[in-house]
């Protein structure tokens, strides 16, 4: 008698634990794989017959160990003028003194898009000496549905996230990088 109600809650615990388990790891793979892509990023290296984001993805995918579809995953590269600009919204003038920005109210266009962001940054993977915050998110299907309730959204998906910010080298020509550029 004890066993039928004590195996279920067993099942279920040991369920969870994989469950969580499973999203632990994946996130610390996307992590890793950002912070090893970030680390390529900052060099402003483009390898022959590849792009910089593609070599980006690659180096991720590489270091999600397949666990990540890279055709699903939504990665987001920023350019802000310091750390501090990080998240924060564009310079405006509050007219009416309401905390927020208004139509009509005056603003600074610092990421150059034409109209007001909440957010500066300008999408992109900028510049030599650039702040640069890269993003990676991914929908995990959870392994059952037994815990969605609990865990994930109704479709048993749990978003996953990993970000990283760093400043790019003072990267271009390498003779004018070692101090022997042209007059």
């Amino acid at each position: 008698m004890e066993f039928a109600i004590a195996f279920p809650v067993f099942v279920l615990l040991s369920i969870g634990l994989i469950e969580i388990a499973m999203v632990l790891f994946v996130t610390s793979l996307m992590e890793g794989g950002l912070r090893e892509a970030a680390r390529f990023g900052i060099t402003g290296f483009v390898p022959d017959g590849q792009t910089r984001v593609e070599r980006i993805l690659q180096i991720v995918g590489t270091h999600t160990q397949g666990l990540v579809d890279m055709d699903e995953v939504d990665i987001t590269f920023f350019v802000y003028p310091s750390f501090n600009d990080i998240g924060q919204p564009e310079p405006y003038v509050d007219d009416n003194g309401n905390g927020s920005r208004d139509g009509g109210e005056a603003y600074t266009d610092v990421n150059g898009n034409g109209q007001w962001d909440a957010d500066m940054g300008a999408a992109g993977l900028g510049g030599a000496g650039d702040i640069v915050l890269y993003t990676l998110r991914y929908d995990w299907s959870l392994l059952t549905g037994l815990l969605d309730p609990l865990m994930g959204d109704d479709n048993g998906v749990m978003q996953l996230a990993a970000s990283i910010v760093v400043r790019n080298e003072p990267f271009g020509n390498p003779a004018e990088a070692a101090g022997g550029g042209v007059p």
